[in-house]
């Protein structure tokens, strides 16, 4: 297995900033399998030779920060074995002051992320990337579809909010779920009104790479044109006000992406989002 990062890899012993945690998982897939390629997908991509350790906020990742990429989850039965693992795991990362870096995957890995989050954080907010609400109460009779995890989330009260950016999919069930649930849902077609995003409370990010245009990010399963540009994400992750505690990233699937490219982004968005968090750690007064 290929290590996210190459040389950004430092120790297997904790204190660690940040602890990678690979998810192959995609049985919750409602159409095109292959998710659970990505975290290797992505490991390589982020290896090459030409990867650059400093991030656009001028942080040197291989030089400011400890991280590790702790390997696949070992998986070796359904759904509930996946869930159990990887809230124990993101658990254990988070309780150490560490930020967990899941690699989906499809997204129902973000519910025991969630859970596990919220063992350490009473009070936790999702910032949710996303051409889909992913807000549905069940897919097909499956209520753990990967359709359906930000329902469930609400619905355990695992989050005190949920904001999600880049929609473009909705329906009206997603629209009544949105005003039950109280969630503030940024659509494309509103998006060139929004300046920033601030949050008090602890946040979490979950990131599907469909929430960018197929022209950037052709390597999905659910390909929904009309999304935003990777230039958008980063300027709006540098704009962020938040304590980021956690973030997943999820749907990239390699077999629809010969050139790289949607592999590339991911790991670009990984990294910007790990150089605000050390940006923002370093910008703290020191008491």
């Amino acid at each position: 297995m290929t290590d996210f990062g190459g040389g950004l890899k430092k120790d297997l012993k904790p204190p660690y900033e940040f602890a990678l945690i690979g998810v192959p998982y995609d049985e919750k897939e409602s159409y095109l399998s292959g998710p659970r390629k990505a975290p290797q997908a992505i490991r390589e991509a982020s290896s090459s030779l030409i990867l650059n350790a400093w991030t656009e906020l001028g942080i040197n990742l291989e030089e400011e920060t400890r991280f590790v990429d702790l390997g696949d989850l070992p998986l070796t039965g359904g759904y509930q074995d996946l869930s159990l693992k990887l809230t124990s795991k993101v658990e254990e990362v988070a309780v150490q002051g560490a930020v967990p870096v899941v690699l989906g995957g499809d997204h129902s890995i973000s519910l025991p992320v969630a859970r596990g989050l919220s063992r350490v954080y009473d009070s936790m907010a999702i910032l949710h990337f996303d051409a889909h609400p992913d807000l549905y109460f069940e897919l097909y009779g499956d209520k753990y579809s990967h359709a359906c995890p930000f329902y469930r989330i609400l619905e355990e009260g695992l989050v005190s909010e949920l904001t999600q950016i880049g929609i473009r999919a909705a329906t009206g069930e997603h629209h009544q779920c949105a005003q039950k649930f109280n969630v503030r849902m940024i659509e494309m077609k509103d998006l060139k009104r929004l300046e920033g995003l601030s949050f008090t409370r602890p946040l979490y990010i979950s990131f599907d790479i469909d929430v960018l245009d197929p022209a950037f990010a052709p390597g999905v399963s659910h390909p929904e044109p009309g999304g935003m540009s990777t230039r958008q994400v980063i300027n709006l992750i540098h704009r962020l006000q938040a304590e980021i505690v956690g973030v997943d990233l999820v749907e990239v699937n390699p077999d629809r992406d010969p050139l790289g490219l949607t592999a590339a982004a991911a790991v670009k968005i990984i990294m910007e989002i790990m150089g605000k968090v050390v940006y923002d750690q370093k910008r703290k007064p020191r008491n």
